[in-house]
């Protein structure tokens, strides 16, 4: 995909909304979807979660066939690429079921999900068989007391297994994230690395951002992704930056010199990705979001279950979709004097 796909300027954006129907103002093209499927979790990470949770009413969360109509309409406007996210997407009853029929939709070419671990296991060649076909895994330490702390729950060597059958049931596309947090991560970095050079797993750091539940972030605690790079070539080698496939991915990435794998940066804080932002979000409270700092939502949800005809109902839809990529913002301001932190958590919008 080149820049041109992902970003149009000036004139252009309305010819190319001829052919795309999610182009925002800033001509920024839209084509992936993040589709949380629940915000319950069975850890209590401090950077997502509370320790004392509250979840939405199993009623208010959007059913597989509603999620399915959504991602129908998307793959008409031009997404192609979704995310499966939550809370932990695999406590959700037959997952499998909804994977099989979003993988079935036209013009979606890549399904991807992102989950803790926990259940991988258990779950990992369903996943495969219904047509899943990359994985984010999110562990920030191989140390069993620094992973306790951070999840506030046990569950290291059940993540461990999980990749293990990940890789066993033929997923080749497997991806770390690591949360990098000042204080605490610092000695977590190189273990990590040196474990996914080894294992053929994609590393990717995310610095720490302000959507944790408890409101405890400040700018202090940002470890930067230039300072992970850094520590990176000092303790392990020297890397050289990656052919970037996909410029609509919030990583930049490196390749390590000697030929063992990739690490990847996302920096949201301290170098923003916004001017080349593709995405949408989907809670799984059945609202759109354009960004993870965004103060507005669209309730899909209202659409869906007005009782209002087939056709009547998929336009709604469709309107409201262009409505909230045309509202979108230029950038999200983390650091500026107007910046707004949201009112919901990472675990009730979608990673």
């Amino acid at each position: 995909m080149g820049p041109s796909e992902c970003w149009i300027g000036g004139d252009a954006v309305t010819h190319a909304q001829q052919h795309h129907g999610l182009i925002d103002q800033f001509g920024r093209i839209h084509n992936d979807l993040r589709i949380s499927v629940t915000d319950q979790c069975n850890l209590r990470c401090s950077y997502c979660m509370p320790l004392d949770v509250i979840y939405k009413p199993r009623e208010e969360i959007l059913s597989y066939s509603e999620i399915t109509r959504v991602v129908q309409v998307a793959s008409g406007l031009g997404v192609h690429s979704l995310r499966l996210t939550g809370g932990e997407p695999l406590l959700r009853k037959d997952l499998d079921q909804l994977i099989s029929h979003l993988s079935g939709i036209p013009g979606i070419n890549d399904l991807a999900m992102t989950t803790n671990g926990l259940l991988l296991e258990t779950y990992a060649e369903r996943l495969r068989q219904a047509g899943l076909q990359r994985l984010n895994v999110s562990l920030d330490s191989l140390n069993e007391d620094v992973f306790n702390a951070i999840a506030r729950r046990q569950g290291l060597s059940q993540v461990l297994a999980g990749l293990a059958a990940a890789k066993a049931v033929g997923f080749r596309k497997i991806r770390i994230n690591a949360v990098s947090i000042r204080g605490l991560s610092e000695d977590e970095i190189v273990p990590l690395a040196l474990f996914c050079r080894r294992e053929g797993f994609h590393l990717r750091f995310i610095e720490f951002m302000p959507l944790d539940a408890e409101a405890g972030w400040s700018q202090k605690q940002v470890l930067t992704g230039e300072a992970v790079r850094t520590l990176l070539e000092r303790e392990v080698g020297l890397m050289k930056p990656s052919v970037q496939d996909d410029c609509g991915q919030p990583a930049v990435d490196y390749d390590w010199e000697d030929g063992q794998g990739r690490v990847g940066f996302i920096s949201p804080v301290s170098q923003p990705f916004c001017h080349r932002c593709d995405r949408l979000r989907l809670t799984a409270d059945g609202h759109f979001r354009n960004c993870l700092f965004s103060s507005n939502e669209w309730d899909v949800r209202a659409v869906l279950r007005s009782g209002d005809s087939g056709e009547g109902i998929d336009k709604r839809i469709a309107d409201m979709l262009s409505q909230c990529v045309m509202l979108k913002r230029r950038a999200h301001g983390i650091g500026t004097p107007a910046f707004a932190r949201p009112e919901r958590a990472m675990y009730q919008i979608g990673g």
